[in-house]
């Protein structure tokens, strides 16, 4: 239910003589641009690029899948899709897509005419975009790209058992990609902490800053690893170091060095979403926030037992203390739980209505739902033991990096779509759009939890006529297939809703909004702000356009009046 309302007396609205935000038209000026707000579209348009090019190889696998036998691809061009898929569904488009969200949001949210350091901005913008076109660039040599899985174990990482060019421009990349993400962090982290505007004190921050003032700091924590990982890597390639031979150690070394990275990349792609959808459940619910300083507790644990558990993925190695980690991973699920209990509880006897961000935002709660529970049975080694490298693992990823990022992405573009471009989205269309990625999602996944406790194992092109996997397989593929087609509505949505959704002359288009960017014009001008209200709670746009409403309280809800056009 959308509201549009006149602005509220003392609303400091563009003058007359103020020029719109002038619009980045060609391509010298994205080149060049420092502007949070460009470079944020290109991360965005970069990272839903690379996803839906990961998509296709997804198609082509499931397509593989349907039936036993193989069909059309062969085991090692298999396996170079599904390298290639991981690596950039985890590092060229969850990642670049939260730093999307984030450049364009938080100078918004606290207040800041632009990030702290705008050319570095740019730079790091570049240098994922140089790295991920050189990981698939993989696939313009001759033997083909990396086809080691996005984990590249050793030994199949070696010179050895992947011999070709591309293997090392998958290394190259991901180094370079990485760098980029390293100085965005930074970046993050000093506009977060620096630029925050007269009485936005860090209690006072939106949810989304906090959740990426953490996400920013794990970056820091997790990413150079990694980086001394893959120079030692490219080093044992290409110069014979032998930092990883299996006979020395090196295949277990390996594994610790990149599941230190490994787990908190999860928590790294996973916690902007935490904060999108903590920022649109309040909206749609007419209720402040329920436990705001429960929830920043909540990421701040979350962030600090991330990178306490990596081992957990090596239980089946026999070389970690599997008490230890068992704890470990069971404990996480207590801030988990406390987020959990913070959303129902914003929800609880308010006053609910159903947009397109509200039905994507529950459509997580479910799904993410679905992945934590079988996270927690993953925590415990003997049921780990029994799944490991099956369908059931690939089932539990999907149900948790998709479920937190996918389903909130979508939730944050309907939801912020109106402040970027000062135009609605559909909300038929959206609907559409929810309905067939939610069904199509559950397909596709669910089932496999199933072709795992059967036996299945992940990563194999082909599977026996006798084996009875051909069913669940069949389903799962119609899933896939469902959940790709998806992807249209949403794009015409997109691209029609920009050219001609309906037009919005106000702040704040959703009536009920919170956070410090609903309190400027949509979309912002240059700098972000003409002037900025009185900042007395975490609630600052709410405060300027509800002061009756300011203490506090659910809003009862109305009638919704047409949108001007």
């Amino acid at each position: 239910m959308t509201l549009v309302h006149e602005p509220p007396v003392g609303h400091a609205g563009p003058p007359a003589d103020e020029a719109p935000p002038k619009a980045v038209n060609s391509l010298l000026g994205y080149l060049r641009t420092t502007s949070h707000k460009d470079i944020a579209l290109m991360y965005f348009l970069t990272s839903f690029a690379f996803f839906a090019f990961a998509g296709i190889l997804a198609m082509f696998m499931r397509a593989e899948l349907a039936r036993p036998g193989l069909q059309f691809l062969s085991n090692e061009q298999y396996n170079q899709l599904f390298t290639i898929h991981g690596t950039l569904m985890l590092l060229m488009f969850a990642t670049p897509l939260a730093f999307a969200f984030a450049n364009y949001l938080i100078p918004l949210q606290i207040g800041s005419p632009d990030v702290a350091f705008p050319r570095l901005n740019a730079l790091s913008y570049w240098l994922f975009l140089f790295g991920s076109l050189t990981v698939v660039a993989g696939f313009l040599t001759p033997d083909g790209a990396a086809a080691f899985g996005w984990f590249a174990y050793a030994p199949l990482n070696s010179a050895t058992y992947s011999p070709g060019v591309g293997g090392d421009l998958w290394v190259l990349g991901l180094a370079t990609s990485g760098m980029g993400t390293i100085l965005g962090g930074v970046n993050m982290i000093t506009t977060i902490l620096c630029l925050r505007a007269p009485g936005m004190t860090m209690f006072r921050m939106p949810i989304f800053c906090w959740n990426f003032l953490v996400t920013s700091i794990l970056v820091l924590v997790a990413f150079p690893p990694l980086a001394a990982a893959l120079f030692a890597l490219e080093a044992d390639r290409r110069f014979g170091a032998h930092v990883f031979d299996a006979a020395n150690g090196g295949a277990i070394l390996w594994q610790h060095l990149f599941w230190f990275f490994g787990h908190p990349e999860v928590y790294i792609i996973a916690l902007p979403f935490f904060g999108i959808i903590t920022e649109v459940l309040p909206v749609f619910s007419r209720k402040p926030l329920f436990g705001y300083k429960g929830l920043v507790f909540a990421t701040i644990g979350i962030g600090a037992l991330s990178i306490s558990v990596w081992a957990h993925h090596m239980f089946v190695t026999g070389a970690v203390l599997l008490p230890f980690f068992a704890f470990l991973s069971f404990l996480i699920a207590v801030p988990t739980g406390v987020k959990f209990f913070n959303w129902i509880g914003t929800m609880w006897r308010g006053s609910l209505t159903f947009e397109t961000p509200m039905l994507f935002a529950l459509g997580f709660l479910v799904t993410f739902l679905f992945g934590g529970l079988t996270g927690v049975l993953l925590a415990s080694p003997p049921i780990d033991f029994h799944v490991s490298d099956s369908y059931f693992v690939v089932a539990h990823f999907h149900y948790v990096v998709f479920g937190s990022v996918v389903f909130a992405a979508y939730s944050g573009v309907y939801f912020w779509f109106p402040k970027v471009t000062g135009r609605l989205m559909n909300e038929r269309i959206g609907k559409i759009h929810f309905w067939t990625l939610f069904f199509g999602f559950h397909m596709t996944f669910l089932v496999q939890h199933w072709l795992g406790i059967k036996g299945m194992p992940r990563r194999y092109a082909d599977y026996g006529p006798d084996d009875g996997f051909t069913t669940l397989n069949t389903f799962s593929t119609a899933g896939a297939f469902l959940l790709a087609l998806s992807t249209l509505p949403f794009m015409y949505n997109l691209w029609h809703s920009y050219k001609k959704g309906r037009i919005v002359k106000v702040d704040d288009p959703w009536g009920f909004s919170n956070s410090l960017e609903w309190a400027t014009s949509c979309p912002p001008p240059r700098h972000n702000f003409l002037s900025l209200p009185r900042i007395r709670s975490e609630r600052p746009a709410f405060d300027l356009h509800h002061p009756a409403y300011a203490t506090g309280g659910a809003i009862e809800q109305r009638a919704t009046p047409e949108l001007s056009s």
